[in-house]
């Protein structure tokens, strides 16, 4: 009986102590573009600020960058820094854009234990806006990643 206490207490421990931590790790987190919540409110769109600085998520197949497959570059709608390339997006059938990789250094990332378990979320690197998750679930034949991006947090630049 003393060592399933024992466990328990252990295993409550742990649970509280690690939430605890990630989330002041994450506050700590500094940026090189940083605003209040009032100038990201009024720069940013209801959606955009919903899922960029509040980590929401858009309802799938609502983007049309979900089907845009022109040449270009993928922005962060936030802070306008690139984020993924038009020849790394594919079409997963999930309804968010989808990438195969990033743009090296512009994308960050952190862990997400909103739905109870581990995922390995997405921001911008330059602003911290929330994009999305990665997921071990895309293409073999290249990285076998899934950047499964919010269409909301993304502003495509085509190639002129």
């Amino acid at each position: 009986m003393k060592k399933i206490i024992s466990v328990l207490v252990l295993s409550l421990f742990f649970s509280c102590n690690g939430s605890a931590q990630k989330k002041e790790a994450k506050e700590k987190e500094t940026f090189k573009v940083v605003k209040t919540e009032a100038e990201w409110k009024k720069e940013l769109s209801e959606q955009e600020y919903y899922v960029l600085r509040q980590a929401g998520t858009e309802r799938p197949f609502s983007s049309p960058l979900n089907k845009e497959y022109r040449k270009g570059t993928f922005h962060c709608a936030a802070c306008d820094t690139p984020l993924f390339k038009s020849e790394h997006k594919f079409d997963s059938g999930t309804g968010w854009p989808s990438f195969d990789r990033e743009i090296e250094g512009n994308v960050a990332y952190g862990t997400d234990n909103n739905l109870g378990y581990s995922r390995n979320e997405e921001h911008c690197a330059t602003c911290g806006g929330h994009l999305g998750h990665v997921f071990n679930d895309g293409p073999r034949n290249t990285t076998g990643k899934r950047h499964c991006i919010n269409g909301v947090a993304l502003k495509f630049v085509p190639v002129n």
